[in-house]
């Protein structure tokens, strides 16, 4: 169908697929996969990792022939020879290439599918966290007034923290949030509001089973949960000493929380920052905005 088409977001950690028909969500998949943690072993993109995108992208041609597929950080970071050599095996099996998307432009798409449908008037901050790469958007009534870059994220803070993974760690909160205040130098701007995206964020404080709160902000679907700053600093340092196990018992996807203690100290360092005084978290991703854009096209 003309109107029906499929966006794949390969991240550095996990790949998002989900098709669209007539401007509605039919089927939607999260795959774990540790590129840039297998890359950093290995020193290449390995074949059993392009033959897992393989797959992921013969699904969705189960679904559309209109198949988009946008590689995030790890593709931005590997030579252009390998590049060719990736696409070369994606092409021959599933007669489509990957497009690398700019860190600029996954933060822009991304950003957006969080600002456009809400209103909201004062300073908000959306981050944008992901395996190799976080972005900070800042925002003031749909306009957009500080963009922020780094080159890591939640991998490179897991490799050198390593016990982050274990059922309880041996490294402290504290240690682990100094080091990332040596990495997030130059915020100049203040929110009242940070808006977690990039990654499904509920998926970490459902498993744990923490509490949220109804948005009394703002009316928006995707973002219609909340918690306070205090709940987020009680939550955060709750996460390093309780167990990581009973939580990913809980879970589909055990593998998911390998990255997710790096993940809520990243993202109580930059509340704090911010001096944000309300939380967010959205399974609002690049291809929020990327079908919206679609979606026009085919109109």
């Amino acid at each position: 169908m003309k109107n029906r088409f499929a966006i794949i977001e390969i991240g550095s950690y996990n790949t998002k697929t989900h098709v669209y028909e007539n401007g509605e969500n039919i089927y939607d998949n999260t795959t774990t996969l540790k590129l840039k943690a297998n890359y950093s072993d290995n020193g290449k993109i390995s074949k059993r990792d392009v033959d897992d995108i393989i797959s992921i992208i013969k699904k969705a041609k189960e679904y559309t022939s209109n198949v988009y597929i946008y590689g995030c950080s790890i593709f931005r970071n590997i030579s252009d020879k390998e590049l060719k050599e990736v696409n070369d095996r994606v092409y021959k099996e599933c007669k489509l290439k990957i497009t690398v998307v700019s860190q600029e432009d996954e933060a822009y798409y991304t950003a957006l599918g969080c600002y456009s449908n809400i209103d909201y008037k004062g300073n908000i901050c959306v981050f944008i966290g992901g395996g190799g790469s976080i972005e900070l958007i800042f925002v003031n009534n749909k306009k957009i007034i500080e963009k922020r870059f780094y080159d890591f994220g939640v991998v490179d803070i897991t490799n050198k923290y390593t016990s982050l993974k274990d059922d309880v760690p041996t490294c402290t909160f504290e240690e682990v949030y100094s080091y990332i205040s040596k990495l997030m130098t130059g915020i100049e701007n203040k929110a009242d509001v940070l808006i977690l995206a990039g990654g499904d964020h509920f998926y970490w404080y459902n498993n744990a089973e923490y509490e949220l709160l109804d948005n009394s902000l703002y009316k928006n679907e995707k973002q219609s949960k909340l918690i306070t700053i205090e709940m987020s600093d009680k939550y955060d340092r709750d996460a390093l000493i309780t167990s990581l196990d009973r939580i990913r018992n809980n879970s589909d996807n055990p593998s998911w929380f390998d990255g997710s203690r790096a993940m809520k100290v990243i993202t109580n360092f930059i509340s704090h920052q911010i001096e944000a005084k309300y939380i967010i978290p959205t399974r609002i991703n690049m291809e929020d905005g990327i079908r919206d854009s679609l979606i026009n096209n085919f109109h």
